[in-house]
């Protein structure tokens, strides 16, 4: 039986996606990548992930819009954090105001998202 928690990392660049997937893994969690905003709600849909991670800037669907799916059409209350570049406050705001949990700015240590995401998921 699978009991790795799953998380879906929602994230354009591909290099980042690719470090992250990698530490995450080692850690024992399963990763689902989404290229974008878009790609990431189906990945939700299908695989009803324990934690979901995306940046705020993407094509095609933001990860605000992201949140705000989650949130008010999906109805579901899995953690979400958030990461965006800096210098980009009102969007941090606007994505706690959505029902985000946690943000990190960009860039970021891989190894401090891992506290963050043992610390939500327990």
């Amino acid at each position: 039986m699978n009991d790795k928690k799953k998380i879906v990392l929602a994230e354009d660049n591909s290099t980042l996606s690719l470090l992250l997937k990698f530490r995450l893994e080692k850690e024992g969690y399963e990763i689902l990548i989404a290229a974008d905003g878009k790609e990431a709600i189906e990945k939700i849909e299908q695989h009803n992930p324990d934690l979901i991670l995306t940046d705020i800037m993407m094509p095609f669907v933001s990860g605000l819009e992201v949140i705000s799916y989650v949130r008010n059409e999906l109805k579901i209350q899995t953690p979400i954090i958030v990461f965006s570049a800096a210098g980009q406050e009102e969007m941090v705001l606007k994505a706690f105001n959505l029902g985000a949990n946690d943000f990190m700015g960009k860039p970021f240590s891989p190894n401090e998202l891992v506290i963050r995401i043992k610390r939500i998921l327990g």
